[in-house]
């Protein structure tokens, strides 16, 4: 059975998700990794949704605002045994319908050039290409991405 779980950043299941993200993130991202990490702090994360799986967190992902009107999208994550079920397209649906619930009009994120899992989920669900933002702006191995969301009433 799946779950999805809106929570924050308090709660237990999330820090040893995280952990396990910035593990595979501390290879991936090689001798980058510290100035990617130190944007990804976990620590007051108001808006987080956590996948389960038969009752085990099997993945994540968090918003936090960028300015107003404008979510970022933070901390993704599928474990590896759980891959290529979905789980991130449906932690990523759940975060926009959040964001829209909070009345944002658009969510943003960036990924790193040797992502290209990430890359390749975040154009599948609707993201487009944008100028990098914020502390990403001028930083060549950055993609950042947009999509605009349908606002719930």
């Amino acid at each position: 059975m799946i779950l999805l779980k809106r929570t924050n950043s308090e709660d237990s299941d999330l820090p040893l998700l995280i952990k396990q993200l910035d593990k595979e993130l501390a290879v991936t991202d090689g001798e980058d990794h510290a100035f990617y990490n130190q944007f990804n702090k976990l620590d007051k994360i108001r808006y987080a949704v956590i996948i389960y799986e038969e009752a085990e967190p099997a993945g994540c992902g968090a918003i936090k605002e960028f300015q107003p009107g404008i979510m970022e999208v933070k901390r993704m994550f599928t474990q590896r045994q759980s891959r290529g079920k979905g789980y991130a397209s449906k932690i990523l649906n759940e975060l926009e319908n959040w964001a829209g619930e909070l009345g944002y009009e658009k969510c943003i994120l960036e990924t790193g050039i040797n992502q290209p899992e990430a890359i390749a989920l975040y154009k599948k669900n609707g993201y487009q290409l944008i100028a990098n933002y914020g502390q990403y702006a001028g930083v060549e191995k950055s993609f950042c991405f947009g999509k605009l969301l349908n606002k719930q009433s």
